[in-house]
């Protein structure tokens, strides 16, 4: 097990998260509650010790941070979340040091499934996606993914470089 400690700098503990107005905070809170179901949902998690988020456009992307109680040693303690409307997922730390570089990294994993799904290859090795791999959900997907390289990522550039 090979765990980065997670640029500290880049998040906010989830319970101080300011949101613009009620809709973005139950948006948020809707975002905050399926990150947490979702790595909870997985057996080498015992639990959430603490939570954080690093990106946050409530009903888009929530790109959160949760350092674990993992009941498995080989589980790092400290686990990327991406949900929002689009499929979830978690990363490691080790080569996503902080917000920006998890949402790249996730949307690289994402462009990989949708390439496979388009030509219709199998996509069983690559980042689970709860959804047939097939040219419908492929393109949803690529839509949602431009979106989120261009539209939010585009704003943490310099991150990128870290």
């Amino acid at each position: 097990m090979h765990t980065s400690e997670p640029d500290m700098d880049k998040v906010t503990p989830v319970a101080t998260y300011s949101a613009e107005d009620a809709e973005d905070r139950r948006r948020f809170e809707e975002m905050t509650d399926e990150a947490r179901s979702f790595i909870e949902s997985f057996d080498w998690c015992d639990g959430i010790r603490e939570g954080y988020i690093g990106i946050a456009v409530p009903g888009v992307v929530g790109v959160y941070l949760f350092k674990i109680s993992p009941n498995d040693p080989e589980v790092d303690k400290w686990i990327w979340v991406v949900v929002g409307d689009l499929p979830p997922a978690y990363l490691t730390t080790d080569d996503a040091p902080n917000p920006s570089t998890a949402l790249d990294a996730y949307i690289g994993a994402m462009e990989d499934w949708v390439a496979a799904a388009k030509k219709g290859e199998a996509t069983d090795h690559l980042i689970p996606v709860d959804v047939p791999p097939d040219q419908e959900h492929a393109e949803m997907l690529e839509s949602r993914l431009n979106f989120l390289d261009h539209e939010v990522l585009a704003d943490y550039k310099e991150d990128l470089r870290s």
